[in-house]
């Protein structure tokens, strides 16, 4: 009973279900990759200069009895809010696999163990791609956006020249470890390419209090104390370090 509380917490970390609308210097688009139709929100004022993609979380994944739901859409608004008060001349909100958009791709296996399946980097990537081509790009990744940010930045070619994670799942296998879950062995996981990833500019932000992505997660797979920043009273649902 104790072990199936601790799992249900870990799931349902969402920080409740606001209504919140993006502002009207944002556009909304629906980008057709080979594997989904990713959403997203973009305000593109100047494409020569660099731009801030805020990656979403892995979002409404699971229920309240801990099984996968039909739609994993965010409740949390926390990342469109951080991306909608972003001053940078060109900010892009990316939203992961079947979030605000459904396809006959959308099974509850890319949310779930498969949620950073090769095809579901690919996806985000080639979204980006052609958002961006080889413009200058700081990825933002929140919760297991961090592991998309990371991962793309490892493995393909954007023009990455920084990752900024908040409350990130930077080592998925660590985090199942830890918490005692399942693994996700359908996954890539940025652990397997820490070496590469360790020459990139980075810095993360993690909630004092959080007990979905403790910060010893993240101290153990980052190494050094002054890439990271804790943040204080946050929890994985209540942090904003911007």
């Amino acid at each position: 009973m104790i072990l199936m509380k601790k799992f249900l917490c870990v799931l349902l970390f969402l920080s409740g279900c606001a209504s919140f609308q993006m502002p009207q210097t944002f556009t909304y688009r629906q980008i057709e990759t080979e594997g989904f139709v990713i959403s997203l929100w973009q305000k593109i004022e100047n494409p020569k200069e660099p731009y801030y993609v805020y990656i979403e979380g892995d979002g409404h994944a699971f229920n309240r009895q801990g099984q996968p739901t039909t739609d994993p859409t965010p409740k949390s608004v926390l990342m469109r809010q951080m991306a909608a008060n972003d001053n940078h001349a060109n900010v892009i909100y990316l939203a992961r696999p079947c979030q605000f958009t459904k396809g006959l791709a959308c099974q509850q296996t890319y949310w779930t163990t498969a949620r950073f399946s090769p095809v579901v980097i690919e996806a985000e990537y080639q979204t980006l791609k052609e958002m961006i081509g080889h413009a200058p790009v700081i990825l933002i990744g929140f919760s297991g956006g961090a592991q998309i940010a990371g991962l793309i930045a490892v493995t393909k070619d954007l023009n990455v020249k920084k990752v900024i994670t908040i409350a990130g799942n930077l080592d998925h296998k660590a985090w199942t470890d830890y918490h005692h879950l399942p693994e996700l062995s359908q996954s890539l996981n940025l652990a397997d390419y820490k070496e590469k990833f360790a020459h990139i500019d980075q810095i993360h932000y993690v909630g004092e209090k959080d007990d979905v992505v403790p910060p010893v997660l993240t101290e153990e797979f980052v190494g050094s104390p002054s890439l990271i920043y804790i943040i204080k009273n946050a929890t994985h649902g209540n942090i904003n370090p911007f």
